[in-house]
């Protein structure tokens, strides 16, 4: 079908980084990246435990199957293990807009150069090689760490979808939606390019 065509399998390199398609054989890495700031227990994310991660990747690869989704992990060059994950999803393959989400990093790359360079991949393969109108970002109304480094990126708040979602714990989840369009990519790219001139 035409959505699976549109977001097929890639890797994207980067000075720092590589980001390369999930597999069922990164769980141990991924629950080993995730056990560094022990980030499943964060209650207002959903980062896998060593319990919940064959769940999380065999959710991930049926998405992925479906054409809705292209889950990646992210590898440091340097070290060359798996640092966390994170990817396209809920593609629309008519309209070429696609999010970019379920994103984490083991809590040391936290707050380092790793996301800047994770979204500019990302964004530059959507905007210039799928050729995206929009891609979107989510995150929860109480993640402010999220939402301050969505909008470091140059995304603009769209708006907040109010009782979006379910949690686990019972509580409702509002939604905070972010997007960059495609007429804004060459600003982004140009502000994206100078933070990692500045952290390399």
């Amino acid at each position: 079908m035409q959505t699976t065509k549109w977001l097929s399998d890639i890797e994207l390199r980067g000075n720092n980084v590589t980001l390369i398609p999930l597999k069922k054989e990164h769980a141990k890495a991924l629950v080993q990246a995730a056990s560094d700031g022990e980030l499943w227990n964060l209650w207002y994310t959903s980062i896998p435990n060593e319990e919940k991660v064959d769940a999380y990747i065999e959710t991930a690869l049926s998405e992925k199957e479906q054409g809705r989704s292209l889950p990646f992990v992210v590898i440091d060059n340097q070290t060359q293990e798996v640092i966390g994950t994170t990817r396209y999803c809920n593609a629309d393959c008519t309209n070429n807009r696609v999010e970019i989400g379920y994103t984490w990093y083991a809590k040391r790359y936290q707050r380092t150069a790793v996301n800047t360079e994770c979204k500019y991949l990302l964004l530059t393969h959507a905007f210039e090689n799928l050729s995206a109108i929009a891609v979107q970002f989510c995150t929860h109304w109480h993640n402010q760490a999220s939402r301050n480094a969505i909008a470091r990126l140059g995304a603009k708040q769209d708006g907040v979808i109010r009782n979006h979602q379910k949690m686990p714990n019972g509580s409702y989840r509002d939604t905070v939606v972010f997007s960059i369009i495609e007429s804004e990519w060459l600003a982004v790219k140009a502000n994206l390019t100078f933070k990692l001139q500045l952290s390399s």
